[in-house]
Parts: C-alpha cells; structure tokens; sequence
C-alpha cells in the first residue's frame, strides 16, 4: 500500500556496492516542504552524538539539548563506515523520483555525498541555512558545481527577498559569513567523527565537503573571474 502522505516525502536512495559484493543502503527521507529529515525507525545514539563531545566552536545550542542533531543524523552512517578506509573503491547509485545517478569513485567520494545532505537537514541553526540546496541535490558535484550551486541559491533567496520588500544582498556578503561560520562546523564535525571512526572514510568525507564550501568565499573575494566567460553572452548584450 502506498504511503498516503507520500507526496509531501523527497527520497534519495543511496546503495554503496563494496569490492567483495555486500551492499549497504540508506534511504534518505525530508520532508518536501521544510526540508528537514523525518525520523527513521529508532536507532542507538552512540556517545559521540552527545552534543559536548567535541562541541563545535560556533553551536548556538545549549545544554538543554542533549544531542549534537547532525552526530544523531549521520550515526547510521558513521557507524556502518567508521573501519571503512577513505579510498577504498565502491559503486555508488542515487535514486530520485526523477532520475538514477550511477558512479565508480572512491568510498570517501561516496559517503560525502551523502553526509552533505544530512549535514544540512538535521536541524542544526548553522548548517540549516544551505537547506536550499538539496532540493536540487546533485550528487558527486565538483567544487566548481558546488560553488555555482550555492551562490544561485543564494541569489535566488535574495529575489525573493526582495519581492518581499526586504533588502538584498546582492553582494553576497552574508554569503561568505555563513559558508564561514559552516567551515567552523565542518571542523567540529571533523573532530567528532575521527574520535568515532578507526579508519578515515567518515573523516576525509566531511574534509571534501569543507574544502569545497571553503572555495566559496575564495570565489566571492575573486569577483568570480574565473566563471565570468561562461557568462559573457549577457555581459556583452546592450
């Protein structure tokens, strides 16, 4: 039977097929509205999902909270890789409603995919600000996707604003505040995982996701000159 409040679900389906045949999935499940993960079957909370351990620099949250939301997110995941090694070969598929996405790459490759889109569903104040972007979730991005991506998210948030009569920053100043404060947790993150995992694939995973968000701020300080040509047909017309 179908679930009946299945239309208001985004599902990204994520299959690592390993080198000896096993394979681990995952169903990641938002709602299609907030975009925010919805609780899955109840799971152990292992002790480096408390929220002190390791506490990222920059968490707003307070002692009333008993758990770091993004650590509760990625256990499974974590814990299903924690003695898995960063550049071990997998085959990783993507379902969506609209389409498959099928690569060979390396499992920290894979699993950072994957942890980008927690990371930022879980309900966590910093991380909740690039929720935008994983309605168009594009897995295995570049860094030059990756830096696109979010600056067109953001630009897009300030038209809305704007047609709400707020004041935009079409600027982006407050882009590279938030992609900042995002790399601050990226390095709590990090910290939190490598005393979580005996091998380095959670780790190097996270690392990839904040060396790509670290460009953001390098491009915006760059006026973006090195993506101006893509663009030159609507520079040049009158």
């Amino acid at each position: 039977m179908a679930d009946p409040g299945s239309a208001h679900v985004l599902r990204f389906g994520y299959t690592f097929r390993l080198p000896d045949g096993t394979e681990k999935g995952f169903e990641v499940r938002l709602d299609a509205d907030s975009l925010a993960s919805l609780p899955g079957p109840p799971t152990p909370k292992p002790g480096w999902t408390k929220l002190h351990y390791f506490q990222c620099a920059n968490c707003p949250l307070g002692d009333e909270v008993e758990h770091c939301p993004v650590a509760v997110n990625l256990a499974a995941v974590v814990e299903t890789f924690k003695d898995a090694v960063s550049f071990e070969n997998t085959t990783v598929k993507v379902e969506t409603a609209e389409r498959v996405y099928e690569k060979n790459t390396t499992l920290q490759k894979g699993l950072s995919s994957i942890i980008g889109i927690y990371m930022v569903t879980s309900n966590c104040p910093v991380m909740d600000q690039l929720r935008p972007m994983v309605r168009f979730h594009l897995p295995f991005a570049s860094a030059d996707e990756t830096v696109y991506r979010a600056v067109a998210m953001y630009l897009v948030a300030q038209y809305f604003r704007a047609r709400k009569g707020k004041a935009p920053d079409w600027e982006l100043e407050h882009l590279t505040d938030i992609y900042r404060e995002v790399g601050i947790v990226n390095a709590g993150m990090t910290e939190r995982l490598r005393h979580a995992s005996t091998e380095d694939a959670n780790v190097n995973a996270v690392t990839i996701l904040s060396t790509q968000g670290g460009m953001v701020p390098m491009y915006v300080d760059d006026s973006f000159v090195e993506m101006e040509h893509v663009f030159r047909g609507f520079i040049e017309r009158e």
